[in-house]
């Protein structure tokens, strides 16, 4: 098949590429410029990366493309980014970067260049399954509640973790389509981290021991509130814990998120009689935001009952298969780096919100679960999909 890569020019994308080209296709690099601003900057690498990937391509043999998507995702990421912000919640560009840009806009660019297939260095899988036939046995795994009727499921294509679980990035895959599922190819989604670095060092890649790069694509390793002083408004407000006193004074509502511990920029309280591990010990983390008093509430405590949460609800829901999954129990995260919380998917409320809404109920209190954040639903290696996360209780 003619297959075009996505090059980022880091080691997954390069041995994702090396591992088609070996297998017999006709591979060709597209190296995706996202963000514009900033390119001199010590804390861009967008320049560098495309040196890296464009030496990748010389090493493999194939030919490579820069393309400019910044307009595109400033419209499709960048500008919903910073709304999530002004309004108070914590979004994952990520998660919107995959389904508007790399597989969306680029998607669209590779099938305009004659591929039949699109592939890119993520750590995921895809598998086809048959349907469900009527009168079968739900085959999925998920126990219904009683009375809930199993849903039949038409033939699919499936979003798998990858296997390496260090490294899975189903999480940030999760608002794919069947059509986006069914014209792309993660080829090291089946191997470990270190599989993939030995291969590339035996076959002389010049980026086998790159350090893989964390951050979302536009800000970097840069510091995060100096980032958004840029477009965010700053309205100072009070900070009150959950008494009702008076600590300090906040910067600005939107940079700030549940469970931040560092650069609130309050000391402690100490009162006589106070248990050990509180008062001035004990660390502060962000629990709430009331926007409409731009009051910033901290608690003291990991523990503090006002970061835990056994219920959530979520909007804007994106389903792999198309339509949402029966009621039932399942597992989820609310956050990339999570272990799978067990949980009960209750249907919406309403009709209308049959594919928009859905609430999710956890036998265990979950830590600082964040509105804007995305939770994802997972049947087993399966995932499922997710939605943007509302409110919690």
């Amino acid at each position: 098949m003619r297959i075009v890569v996505g090059l980022s020019g880091g080691v997954d994308s390069a041995v994702a590429a090396h591992l088609l080209k070996r297998d017999g296709h006709e591979v060709v690099g597209v190296f995706m410029k996202n963000w514009e601003g900033d390119d001199d900057d010590a804390y861009c690498s967008s320049n560098a990366d495309f040196v890296d990937a464009a030496a990748v391509a010389d090493v493999l043999g194939i030919e490579i493309e820069h393309v400019n998507f910044a307009a595109d995702y400033r419209d499709r990421v960048f500008a919903e980014f910073l709304r999530e912000y002004e309004a108070g919640r914590t979004p994952n560009p990520d998660v919107l970067c995959n389904a508007e840009i790399k597989f969306k806009a680029f998607l669209d660019h590779a099938m305009a260049l004659g591929a039949e297939r699109i592939a890119t260095g993520h750590y995921a899988r895809v598998r086809w399954k048959p349907g469900d036939a009527p009168g079968r046995d739900d085959k999925s795994g998920a126990s219904a509640p009683d009375g809930a009727r199993v849903q039949e499921r038409p033939d699919r294509f499936e979003l798998l973790r990858g296997l390496d679980p260090l490294k899975d990035q189903s999480y940030f895959l999760h608002r794919l389509t069947q059509a986006q599922l069914a014209r792309t190819l993660f080829p090291v989604g089946s191997l470990a981290k270190t599989e993939v670095r030995r291969i590339a060092a035996e076959i002389g890649l010049p980026n086998a021991k790159k350090k893989d790069s964390t951050g979302i694509c536009f800000i970097g390793e840069r510091p995060f509130r100096e980032f958004l002083n840029r477009y965010l408004a700053h309205t100072p407000g009070p900070i009150l814990d959950d008494r009702g006193r008076r600590l300090g004074e906040h910067v600005g509502l939107s940079f700030y998120t549940r469970g931040q511990r560092k650069g609130i920029g309050i000391g402690g309280v100490k009162e006589r009689g106070a248990p050990r591990g509180a008062g001035d010990h004990a660390p502060w983390f962000v629990a709430r935001k009331d926007m409409a008093a731009n009051t910033l509430y901290v608690v003291q405590g990991h523990d503090h009952p006002w970061l835990q949460s056994t219920t959530l609800v979520a909007g804007d829901a994106a389903w792999v298969a198309g339509a949402p999954p029966g009621a039932g129990r399942y597992t989820a995260k609310t956050r990339y780096r999570q272990s799978d919380a067990a949980c009960r998917l209750d249907p919406p409320a309403a009709a209308a919100d049959a594919t928009a809404r859905f609430a999710l109920h956890f036998g265990a209190a979950q830590w600082a679960v964040t509105p804007g954040q995305s939770a994802v639903l997972y049947d087993g290696e399966v995932c499922l999909g997710g939605g943007v996360i509302e409110s919690t209780a």
